[in-house]
């Protein structure tokens, strides 16, 4: 009697600390021709201008107009070059951006732009994810490895 008692104890005790995964934010794919010419436009050319970068070690800071605070802060020159080195040394240079979907989130209203960034060696694709928030402005950039499944 007693065994049962503690196995039913261990049990509950399983149950209780069995954690929620946490909820993935809903996203919905916009089609590309839904977009608006103006905000497609304004994603390539910011994107486009943090990737020349490695090009050219030249960069002209984001505004308040162009970019969150949050932005601004974290793309400077510095920070800009430490990841150009190792970029140029592994993909060769920069030379497009190529716009294969927009998602939209619901939670914030925001669009994020996937697009594949062509280097000079073509041997593994990288992705530039450029997120406008509801005031078109940029909220987010981040680069990785392309897939064809997008993780937020």
């Amino acid at each position: 009697m007693r065994k049962i008692a503690i196995v039913l104890l261990c049990i509950i005790a399983l149950g209780a600390c069995k954690s929620k995964k946490p909820e993935a934010p809903r996203v919905e794919r916009e089609e590309i021709m839904d977009v608006s010419d103006f905000q497609k436009q304004k994603a390539y050319e910011l994107g486009k201008r943090v990737l020349n970068t490695c090009n050219t070690s030249r960069f002209k800071p984001f505004t308040t107009s162009e970019a969150t605070e949050k932005v601004i802060q974290n793309t400077t020159l510095e920070r800009l070059s430490s990841t150009c080195s190792k970029y140029l040394i592994k993909y060769g240079q920069f030379q497009d951006l190529k716009l294969v979907e927009v998602i939209h989130n619901k939670e914030d209203n925001s669009l994020v732009f996937r697009y594949k960034a062509e280097y000079q060696r073509k041997y593994k694709q990288k992705e530039l994810q450029v997120t406008l928030n509801s005031d078109n402005k940029v909220s987010a950039i981040k680069s990785t490895d392309w897939t064809d499944i997008y993780k937020p």
